[in-house]
């Protein structure tokens, strides 16, 4: 049986991930390697997202899918017909040990709750992931992903897929080449309106009902806390509005709109973070307790390096009906928006801005200024066929753990702040705590449901 490490030993091996920085001289790899050129590969969830990841994966003329495995049987009977010789599972942990070494690597497209539990499971077998985001539910479980993948020597990319675009990777070639001169501010935003059916306020139904006899409601549940079914309000679509199964808006997009800002500028660690909320949320303890809130505005103060304009940099996120600030308004206007992008990264420097909408290409402020500015070809494979040819020996992909997992960390700090709204949170990345309020160490882990406990050793 694996022996949880204690906590100087966690430590030991944390600190360079605290920073955000590959280890050297890494574990020898457990990484499975392909037959015959061939990625045989298991599809964990498969529905949303699941849905998606499947079809883009499939797309590649190396990968064959050997196994399905979904809590509902109607999404797995669905599945199925896409792939007919696959083998068929309800539960991931039956499908790991039935199949052993006849998987290479999985797509782990589940709510956030057990991506910790299924993507350790995996690495620890040497099965390269393609797990969704954000990486985890909290930040401890990034931390703990991060370094299992590096250790394991395994193939990973996180769910960002804009990431490997041609319009995110300018936008992270504009950053690097310092286009913008000394970076001053980072506007992040999700103001999504086809966002707003995802939203609850609340509370849970007083009594829960029978569910459908194709859900294994316990296995949907796994390690969060137990709950009576309910329809419409978790499976299939609005699990991530409560804190039980999801990371809120936030957590949801943000791994999205902050990764070209942080490649591009080199981020770390935040130094600390504070969020501010809706009124309604923050004053109605039983939406605090099981809830996130509609609308938000989390602010990280990060380290400065060469890129920034001082010692420190402040990145910002808006969403719901928070909006970004008038400075960005006014840019965007000035670049011809009618109105300011619903989604977009605002990265503002001392000689020029740019606006990255998503799902777009960089637009870069003043136009004039900008206008013969050199663009490299940066076209290529789509961000699930790079984590293919990275399994079958090819080039390191886009999104892998070293690279954003650190950024999952902080964008899930902002979500243990989002439940203290207010309260300015500093932030000691190498210990894993919060010095100035201890009181919010708790929300770094979850305490999870009996006979469905976490191992985060590395």
């Amino acid at each position: 049986m694996r022996r949880l490490l204690n906590r100087k030993e966690f430590l030991a091996l944390s600190a360079l991930g605290a920073l955000g920085v590959a280890a050297h001289g890494a574990a020898p790899s457990r990484r499975r390697t392909a037959r015959n050129g061939i990625l045989r590969h298991a599809c964990i969830g498969t529905i949303g997202i699941g849905t998606q990841d499947f079809a883009q994966l499939t797309e590649h003329p190396k990968l064959k899918v050997v196994a399905l495995c979904d809590v509902d049987s109607n999404h797995l009977a669905e599945a199925a017909t896409k792939a007919p010789e696959a083998r068929l599972y309800s539960d991931w942990r039956e499908m790991f040990a039935r199949e052993g070494d006849n998987i290479d690597s999985c797509n782990i497209s589940v709510p956030d709750h057990m991506h910790a539990i299924i993507t350790l499971e995996a690495i620890r077998a040497g099965i390269h992931v393609y797990c969704q985001k954000p990486l985890a539910h909290d930040v401890v479980e990034c931390r703990a992903m991060t370094i299992a993948a590096r250790g394991a020597g395994i193939v990973s990319q996180l769910g960002t897929q804009h990431a490997s675009g041609p319009g995110d990777r300018l936008a992270v070639h504009f950053l690097r080449e310092g286009v913008l001169g000394k970076v001053s501010r980072v506007i992040l935003c999700s103001n999504r309106t086809s966002a707003v059916p995802f939203r609850l306020e609340g509370p849970r139904p007083v009594q829960g009902e029978t569910p459908p006899a194709s859900l294994n409601w316990d296995l949907w549940l796994g390690n969060a806390p137990e709950r009576p079914y309910a329809p419409d309000i978790y499976h299939t679509k609005k699990w991530r509005s409560w804190q039980d199964f999801g990371t809120g808006w936030s957590g949801d997009i943000g791994c999205h709109i902050f990764d070209a800002v942080w490649k591009g500028l080199g981020l770390t660690a935040p130094e600390s973070v504070v969020a501010n909320v809706q009124p309604s949320w923050r004053e109605s303890p039983a939406r605090r307790a099981d809830t996130w809130p509609q609308s938000k505005h989390i602010t990280w103060t990060f380290p400065g390096n060469e890129k920034t304009a001082s010692r420190e940099l402040q990145v910002e996120w808006f969403d719901g009906d928070i909006f970004p600030p008038a400075e960005a308004q006014e840019i965007s206007t000035r670049l011809g928006f009618a109105k300011y992008p619903e989604e977009a990264a605002l990265v503002i420097g001392t000689e020029g801005s740019l606006l990255l909408p998503h799902r777009s290409g960089p637009r870069l402020y003043p136009l004039e200024k900008f206008s013969n500015l050199s663009k490299p070809d940066l076209s290529g494979p789509d961000h699930h066929a790079r984590f293919v040819d990275a399994c079958l020996g090819g080039a390191p992909t886009d999104s892998r753990f070293d690279q954003t997992g650190p950024m999952s960390e902080a964008i899930l700090l902002g979500t243990v702040a989002v439940r203290l709204p207010g309260q300015r949170l500093d932030w000691d990345a190498r210990a894993l705590r919060i010095p100035n309020f201890p009181s919010a160490d708790k929300l770094l882990r979850r305490k999870y449901r009996k006979g469905w406990e976490v191992d985060l050793s590395v």
